[in-house]
């Protein structure tokens, strides 16, 4: 192998490496911002914005990403509120945003399968139905 062909393997590997810790980068900030906007939604008492905040977090999925978890158990913890105040078809908008976001971040492996597992039997009790919709 030439010197030529060396050094241009080098910096293909380091832009490569760098492009990918980029990308990681980027995912995990804003999955953070959007986190932290759901937690100023719910400061607020605005469930549906904070609905939607968690739920575009977790559709930043990352594996093992800091605020996955966090974002997911935000998403059940508001759906069983408004399921305890009676709000039904709230509580199935927040178990739905919660199940379809795991659904949606499926690659190599299906993450999530607890959560999605958990919410299936919820929207099924809600909806009145035999099966999740």
């Amino acid at each position: 192998m030439t010197e030529q062909t060396k050094t241009v393997l080098v910096n293909v590997t380091a832009i490569a490496l760098i492009s990918v810790l980029l990308i990681v980068g980027n995912t995990l900030w804003r999955q953070r911002t959007q986190f932290l906007r759901g937690e100023e939604a719910m400061a607020r008492g605005d469930y549906m914005a904070a609905v939607s905040a968690y739920e575009a977090a977790l559709h930043m999925y990352t594996p093992l990403g800091p605020h996955v978890e966090k974002s997911a158990s935000r998403l059940w913890e508001i759906g069983a509120g408004l399921e305890r105040i009676g709000d039904t078809e709230r509580a199935l908008i927040a178990y739905r945003a919660l199940r379809s976001s795991f659904y949606a971040a499926a690659w190599l492996v299906q993450p999530g399968r607890e959560w999605i597992a958990r919410c299936d039997m919820k929207i099924a009790m809600l909806a009145g139905r035999g099966g999740p919709r």
